[in-house]
């Protein structure tokens, strides 16, 4: 009975599906201004032509992704950890951890990449890079770090203070007691909006393409200067959201397993 329950249950969902799709499709094909943008945003010429170079460009942005995200999770560990320092000794320390955070959390994006990568090249220091890649995965670390801090410090302090204090009675230290009994557990708890912050800079690397950085984002750029078709763009898109859907689905399936876990009172 259940498996024909099951069975009759995905033949409904199949069938509205197919009929969703198709009015869908009527309603966009017989739009008045269709042809127009069909040959404007889905030409298939222009795709064709873009998607070999777009792929190509996308290869930097993988790289980007891979070296950024580890200095990000880093970086936010170091600056969390010096947030939730105690004692009046660290208070100097604390407090540029705070700015530090505040600052770059309310500073866009665009603007951050813009001051570093276009700016410092201005100054013509000797010894500073001006590779647009370089700057721009720096700006990118910086802005992200401060997220992942605050992600970071919110999983430490989730952590009952009885915790520290059960592993201090068993002659831990507190650098130890933080890296054996605190960390492995803050991050345990925080590694969904981990990964959500991840899947936000994957897209976001190809905002370094303003430096003049040929990645899929240029490379799209380039063909839609010179053709003036926006198809190419469409397939940037499209190729950026199929890269974002795994890490997507795989947060989803990370972040309800968790919840499964703790509903059954599991440890996280």
């Amino acid at each position: 009975y259940k498996r024909a329950r099951a069975r009759r249950a995905t033949a409904i969902a199949a069938l509205s599906t197919l009929v969703t799709a198709a009015v869908l499709y009527v309603v966009v094909v017989s739009a008045p201004g269709w042809p127009r943008t069909k040959e404007t945003f889905f030409n298939g010429q222009y795709a064709r032509e873009a998607l070999p170079k777009v792929l190509e460009g996308l290869w930097l942005n993988v790289r980007l992704l891979v070296i950024c995200g580890a200095a990000v999770l880093v970086l936010g560990m170091l600056i969390a950890i010096a947030r939730t320092l105690r004692g009046p000794v660290f208070f100097p320390l604390r407090a540029l951890a705070a700015a530090y955070t505040d600052f770059f959390r309310g500073l866009p994006l665009i603007i951050n990449l813009m001051i570093v990568v276009l700016g410092v090249p201005a100054l013509r220091l000797q010894g500073v890079t001006v590779d647009p890649v370089l700057l721009g995965g720096t700006a990118l670390t910086l802005t992200y770090s401060a997220y992942v801090a605050e992600v970071f410090r919110a999983g430490i302090e989730s952590v009952h203070p009885s915790q520290r204090a059960a592993a201090r009675s068993l002659g831990l230290t507190n650098r130890q007691a933080l890296r054996h009994v605190v960390l492995p557990q803050a991050v345990r708890r925080q590694v969904p909006p981990l990964l959500n912050d991840l899947v936000s800079l994957q897209k976001d690397t190809g905002l370094v393409s303003i430096g003049g950085a040929i990645d899929a984002v240029r490379a799209a750029d380039i063909i839609v200067g010179r053709s003036l078709n926006y198809t190419p763009y469409i397939i940037a898109g499209l190729v950026f959201v199929a890269l974002t859907i795994p890490m997507t689905r795989f947060t989803d399936w990370v972040t309800a397993r968790m919840d499964r876990r703790r509903a059954q009172g599991g440890s996280i």
